[in-house]
């Protein structure tokens, strides 16, 4: 089948939707299918071009699939006018590219980013093109969570757009069961919407020694406790809570927080860090997505940080996963939900609330003082990671996608996820 994709993200940015797509995208091309990604130029998070690269309109091969890549309106990944320009512009961009390529056999979207998801839904309407919705946020919803949109006239209009789109679409893709849950609570079919999470590639991703380059750069020295967040330091994130536990630990020398990645909030905590002296804090800049075992090899403990939100309850973050692959004890401090369930599921480390640095505190002398506990959890997380892997999630979205060519979306949620076949 020909498949055309639209992604704000793609590699070589590292955050999860661009990892998603790529992985996925890669063992489609090799069963087979034609795959042409229409995205950006990669500047995320920082609003800065990557080197190499220009914003202009451009194609390239990247390991067999075709990538267009568009010129937008190119903001940081902070300020609401900016980042909604920034989102425009790849809404109008990339459907005027999309009218440049062969007609495909099937439009995909993913949100984040949404206006992505209305570019492709709006270019499969208007040719007449079956459409399948990946919803990886419940977005417009999320960003009032953190507080960056208050509930108006422009966010209810930007919810019924949101609706009409699930509701055209031929298929919906949903990265979790909460997201299933929440738009058949607000009148969607759910015989249309597939739950296809996220995973690993466990072959990118094992145990391994620490790095001891990476460990010089971050400050890291031999007998440290380092537990570690890997991923987008932004409002969603809440990690000014881990400096309050940072702070709680000021006795623990032997204790240090990896902060390690970018985004809006990255500024102020390593300005806050500074401020207050907090030597157990470690940040490590972005590094290339072949890098990220290297620095995951840095952690004796995978933190998974996220803002105390019912909306934030429904995410999985991908990062659970890569722990998993790397035999990492997960500590995981989020409101109760589905990603809290799965490392409980797993035994694979301790679960605290949201926002609650005594807590998180708590949890991190726990497994700095009990070497034995950390390798059973370790061994518990390894043990946990081939329930989620890329590949077999890779089959399933690829059999939703077929249910859709087929004129059969409304099977979607029938789609066996082990063989990718229709219930």
């Amino acid at each position: 089948m020909k498949i055309l994709f639209f992604t704000e993200n793609f590699p070589p940015e590292t955050n999860a939707a661009a990892t998603r797509v790529f992985e996925r995208a890669l063992y489609w091309k090799k069963w087979g299918h034609d795959v042409t990604v229409i995205t950006c130029n990669p500047n995320f998070p920082h609003g800065r071009l990557f080197d190499g690269y220009d914003n202009r309109y451009k194609t390239e091969d990247m390991d067999g699939l075709r990538v267009v890549r568009v010129r937008t309106y190119i903001s940081p990944n902070r300020g609401v006018i900016r980042r909604i320009l920034d989102f425009l512009s790849f809404m109008v961009s990339g459907y005027l590219a999309a009218g440049r390529e062969p007609r495909p056999d099937v439009v995909i979207s993913t949100s984040p980013q949404f206006f992505a998801a209305v570019a492709a839904w709006w270019f499969s309407k208007r040719n007449k093109l079956r459409y399948v919705f990946e919803l990886g946020d419940l977005w417009p919803a999320s960003i009032a969570a953190v507080g960056a949109m208050k509930a108006n006239l422009g966010l209810r209009l930007l919810e019924k757009l949101e609706l009409k789109m699930y509701r055209d679409a031929d298929a919906v893709v949903a990265l979790t069961s909460s997201f299933k849950e929440n738009l058949v609570s607000r009148g969607i079919d759910a015989d249309k919407i597939a739950v296809v999470i996220n995973g690993v590639d466990l072959w990118r991703y094992a145990p391994k020694p620490r790095d001891k380059t990476l460990a010089a750069e971050a400050g890291i020295e031999e007998g440290d406790c380092v537990v570690g967040y890997v991923g987008t330091h932004g409002m969603a994130h809440a990690l000014n809570n881990v400096l309050d536990a940072a702070v709680l630990l000021r006795d623990r020398d032997d204790i240090r927080f990896l902060l390690a990645g970018a985004g809006a909030e990255r500024a102020q905590l390593v300005a806050r860090a500074g401020a207050e002296k907090l030597t157990n804090v470690s940040f490590l800049d972005p590094q290339p997505k072949e890098r990220m075992p290297d620095v995951w090899s840095l952690c004796d403990a995978a933190l998974v940080h996220l803002k105390d939100s019912d909306v934030f309850a429904g995410v999985i973050p991908s990062k659970i996963f890569e722990a998993m692959g790397m035999g990492l004890p997960i500590v995981f401090a989020g409101p109760t939900g589905e990603g809290s369930r799965i490392v409980a599921a797993a035994g694979a480390g301790p679960i605290v609330p949201a926002e609650n640095p005594e807590a998180l505190a708590a949890a991190c002398r726990s497994l700095a003082d009990d070497a034995d506990q950390r390798k059973q959890l370790s061994e518990r997380s390894l043990a946990a990671a081939p329930r989620y892997s890329r590949e077999t999630q890779a089959r399933h979205m690829l059999g939703v996608l077929e249910t859709a060519i087929d004129g059969k979306g409304w099977q979607a949620a029938a789609v066996d996820p082990e063989s990718g076949k229709p219930g």
